[in-house]
This record gives C-alpha cells, structure tokens and sequence, in this order.
C-alpha cells in the first residue's frame, strides 16, 4: 500500500483515494516483493506493507522497494534475497547523439530529462523495471549502458541496506499474530477437547488463543490462533503435553487441584493428574497437610508410578536432597565396668 500525501512536496490539497500515480507506484513496488516472499507453506500469513511519503525528490516508489525490503527482513519473513532499486535518467541531444545517463535522479532531472527508468533486482538479477519516455526510443548501447549503471547502483545500496539488516530475523517479532497448525493422534482429541468441552475452553481462557480441532484422516488437526508468541507457545505447549504420555521417571512443574488429608492430586499435564502423597512431600515426617499447599499451586514433582488402572504417584521428596543422617552420640561406659562375655574372644 503505497501513500504519497500531499504534504510530502509541499503541497495542500484534499486527502482523496489513491489516484493512477500512486496504484502504478504500489503495483511496481509490490511486484518487486512478491518475486522474492517466501513459498505459502514457510509464511502462511497474509503480508501487508504500507509505504507513507513523507518527502519526495526522487523516486519515492524505489525508495519503497528499500524501505519495505527491511520492514519484511524485520518482520522475520524470511524473503529469499533482499531487494534494492534505482531510478535511472537520461539526457540526451538528438542533434549530437550525445547523451549522458544519470543515476538516481531528483525531481527536476524527473520532469527535465528524457527517460524515468526504474530498476529493481537482488544480487543475482532484475526482478521489475518500468520505464517512461518523452523521446521516440533508445539506442541498445544506451539501455545497456543504463542496465550496467544501474546494476553497479543498485549492489551499492544492498550493501548499504546489509549494514542494518542483512538478514531476516529468526523468528517473527512477539507482537506479531500467529497462527500455528499441530498433527495428534487420533485418540488424544476427545482429551484435548475434553468433558463437554472443558479442557480447550480452559485452555482459550487462561492463554487468550484460539483454538479449533478437527479429526482428517484418522489424524487430529489442531490450529491455534493467537495475537503475540506468548499466547501462542503457551497453548501450544498445553496441546503438546495433552497429546503426549506420561513417562516414569520424567519431572513435571504441576498444578495443585485438590487437597485431601492424605495428600494433594496434581495435575502434570492438562486433563492428567496423580497423587502426591503426604509422605512423599518432603523428608521430614509431615503430619497433616494444613499450610503446606493451596489449590493453584505450583509444585515440581517426579513421575514414580503408573499402576494398572492408569493412576499416576507422584514425588516432591524425590527431587529434594536428602538430609544426613544424624549421629547417635556415643554413651561412655562407667570406669570399671566388666566387659561382656564373649566380646572381643575368640
């Protein structure tokens, strides 16, 4: 979306809707884009670029082409190669047959001079060009000279462009929206629904995603939607940990859901909880479970055991250090005292 208002020439005039100047503008910019975004299934987001002039003498639309080259490098799209652009003049005598080709022409070398030749490319070639002219064509020997003008023009300004940003970013930015596709086993779909819907309207609640599952060929498609990373690596994870077993031995950072006097149930994946037993909260012999935990806690717990029916027994002690064992002090035996029979002989 290319804007040209008119204050960026000093002008005042109604703010109307793009006129033909500013579609043709858009178009060669946009055209210069897409040749190098990357394919739908690397960025299956839609991408808009706006491009406000605030200042003009010169050509406003290949400084467009630089300006959303680094918005998009920014943005983490990953494009296959940076785009710069250049726009091309001429003046030539016709009587003579001189001429002299300029680059990176202002405003009245624009209105004055014979050609407005606007060129775009990566390092490897040209990707879009338009041209203009108010004289009855161009010699080869000048398009060529102008091509190889541009060209050296144009590499310059990429490695002016590399000193900011020379490649896209690893990941989009943490404000960007997201949108994130995950395969699971067919038979993990009613538990990341879960009982009347309550496990995924749980999971849309506390990490603001959307979220929508649906079963295509014996396989659980999920998508999540979300307005920042945050959101979306939350719920995401949750899924994750739905759609996976748990494993003896792993640790897991749990939920406290009910407290009972022989212990606490934790829930270590979303929908799957175990016991924590009283006597595997900590080393020391604990006698009631008042003020040790509330519901919502967190807690850091080792998977013990699964019996046969599924039931999950889970271990804080596990992961404590052990204290030392305390030294029973040694009794002195009274000055005197005959030795018991047998010890000590053979």
């Amino acid at each position: 979306h290319y804007n040209f208002p008119a204050f960026s020439t000093g002008e005042v005039r109604p703010n109307r809707g793009p006129g033909r100047r500013e579609v043709g503008h858009g178009n060669l910019a946009m055209r210069s884009l897409k040749q190098v975004l990357p394919a739908d299934s690397e960025n299956p987001y839609t991408i808009r670029v706006v491009s406000d002039i605030l200042e003009s003498n010169g050509s406003s639309s290949m400084a467009t082409v630089c300006a959303g080259t680094l918005a998009l490098l920014d943005a983490g799209v990953k494009l296959k190669a940076p785009v710069s652009g250049i726009a091309m003049g001429l003046i030539s005598d016709e009587k003579t047959g001189k001429y002299a080709i300029l680059s990176d022409i202002l405003g009245d070398e624009d209105h004055l001079g014979d050609m407005d030749f606007k060129v775009t490319g990566t390092e490897k070639g040209i990707v879009a060009c338009q041209m203009d002219l108010k004289i009855n064509g161009l010699k080869w020997e000048v398009l060529t000279q102008a091509l190889d003008q541009a060209k050296e023009a144009r590499l310059h300004i990429l490695g002016e462009m590399k000193k900011t940003i020379s490649a896209p970013r690893e990941d989009y930015k943490p404000h960007a929206p997201r949108i994130v596709q995950l395969l699971i086993d067919k038979e993990f779909i009613g538990a990341v629904i879960g009982p009347g819907g309550k496990i995924i309207q749980e999971m849309q609640r506390e990490t603001g995603a959307t979220i929508s599952i649906e079963e295509v060929d014996n396989k659980g498609v999920v998508q999540v939607f979300a307005d920042n990373k945050a959101a979306i690596d939350d719920a995401v994870g949750r899924i994750k940990a739905i759609a996976s077993k748990p494993e003896i031995g792993e640790t897991y950072e749990g939920k406290v859901k009910s407290i009972m006097p022989f212990g606490a149930f934790v829930e270590i994946m979303p929908g799957k909880d175990g016991l924590l037993h009283i006597s595997e909260i900590d080393w020391k012999r604990l006698e009631t479970m008042d003020g040790i935990f509330k519901e919502g806690d967190k807690v850091t717990v080792k998977l013990l055991d699964i019996d046969k029916q599924g039931k999950m027994k889970l271990s804080r002690k596990a992961l404590l250090p052990r204290p030392p064992k305390e030294d029973k002090p040694k009794q002195d035996k009274p000055a005197g005292e005959a030795p018991v029979a047998g010890a000590g002989q053979e």
